[in-house]
């Protein structure tokens, strides 16, 4: 890799050892992609918060780093194992929950932002077209790509602390404008409406383009925030898509020829459509209902809330969200409805990054893809994917009579 002068004190340990180690991991990923150079960031999203992901491992080692140094970017912090503020009467596990807390210190310690969310989009972390950053968390990662219009690739835990305290990643893979274009062709033949509708489209497309770049073309209606939200959780859970281009929707996808150029497009209709909600069908008695995988956005909560007014969930309900929209919530008067109901708004955390295992669930809906596709195999949940509406009917009724 060719290296300016600074970039080479930094690896030099002229800036401290805490910079020349992260130095080092990033240019050892140049050497592994081919990468020429490297490239400034101006913020991360730094995933592996949850002490269920990091372990004792990560926890020690953001706390060795938090005594060397600090954040030279902006650095946003992904979903938390637990509810930081409510998490006793939540139920988890409080060895477990002063782990987490003691790792949430050692990113404080360094400058971190403190957002615990998986849409950082929502609260603040917007970045322009073009722009280079460095983010985790799947669902993120496909959104800031493909709807923004930035550039990052997938960082884990170390390589995301390694840019933060650099301001440095190596130019590969969806910095680079050749790696940005399309490689499979997607007719929608079908109206996609809702947020499920987009879910599904984005499994489908998921599990066939693995972790190249699905194109759309034919969505009629344009796509509201949530829609692309549910889409770029989707494509990331079934496959490893981290950019997607939607035909006249998205911002480098102005035509198909633009991103794709002449290709014979795979179908998506109403059979592709029932294929996938079959999969994911359940009926019978239900014990938990979610909403908010990735996090539910105020326009989503105010939606919960109006159709929980004066009723009560027989079902565990959570509404997962950050903290930042449930203060708005709060302000709303939602937040109260929810509660009276006897659901809960969940900060930080979700079921996928959370210790819930424990309270011995059998029965899950969610109008989540990506939890849809992953409880099952976390704990071995029978799991059926809805709309936000009857997410809502099932909880009230603690049962759902598996309608599609």
């Amino acid at each position: 890799m060719i290296l300016t002068d600074e970039e080479k004190r930094m690896l030099d340990g002229q800036y401290g050892d805490l910079v020349r180690k992260s130095m080092k991991i990033l240019v050892a990923l140049g050497e592994i992609y081919g990468a020429e150079k490297m490239l400034d960031i101006n913020n991360v999203h730094s995933p592996g918060v949850s002490y269920r992901v990091a372990g004792d491992a990560g926890l020690n080692f953001v706390k060795d780093a938090s005594v060397a140094g600090r954040f030279e970017v902006p650095v946003t912090l992904n979903t938390i194992g637990i509810d930081s503020e409510n998490w006793e009467e939540l139920g988890f596990p409080r060895c477990f929950a002063l782990k987490q807390l003691e790792l949430l210190q050692a990113y404080h310690t360094m400058g971190a932002i403190s957002t615990y969310t998986c849409t950082p989009y929502l609260v603040g972390n917007i970045p322009l077209r073009g722009e280079h950053v460095a983010w985790g968390e799947s669902s993120a990662i496909a959104f800031v790509n493909s709807v923004l219009g930035a550039r990052t690739n997938r960082e884990g835990g170390p390589s995301a602390l390694a840019a933060g305290i650099t301001g440095k990643v190596p130019a590969y893979g969806y910095h680079l404008d050749e790696n940005r274009k399309g490689k499979y062709l997607f007719k929608v033949d079908i109206d996609l409406k809702t947020d499920r509708d987009f879910a599904v489209l984005g499994y489908f497309a998921g599990k066939i383009a693995g972790t190249d770049v699905p194109v759309f073309e034919g969505i009629k209606r344009r796509p509201t925030l949530e829609n692309l939200k549910a889409l770029s959780a989707a494509v990331a859970s079934s496959g490893a898509v981290a950019l997607y281009h939607i035909v006249g929707v998205t911002p480098e996808a102005p035509t198909t020829e633009a991103v794709i150029g002449k290709q014979e497009p795979i179908r998506f209709g109403k059979k592709e459509y029932e294929e996938v909600v079959a999969k994911f069908s359940l009926e019978g008695d239900i014990d938990f209902v979610v909403t908010g995988c990735p996090h539910c956005s105020i326009n989503e909560v105010r939606r919960v809330a109006q159709l929980l007014a004066g009723k009560k969930v027989k079902a565990d309900f959570w509404i997962c969200t950050s903290r930042q929209v449930k203060t708005l919530a709060d302000k709303m008067g939602y937040t109260e409805i929810i509660r009276e109901a006897g659901a809960q708004i969940v900060c930080d955390t979700c079921p996928v990054l959370a210790p819930t295992s424990s309270k011995g669930y059998k029965k899950l809906v969610t109008n989540s893809a990506k939890l849809a596709h992953y409880a099952p195999g976390l704990w071995n949940l029978k799991t059926g994917l809805i709309e936000i509406e009857d997410c809502v009917e099932a909880a009230i009724k603690g049962y759902w009579g598996g309608k599609v």
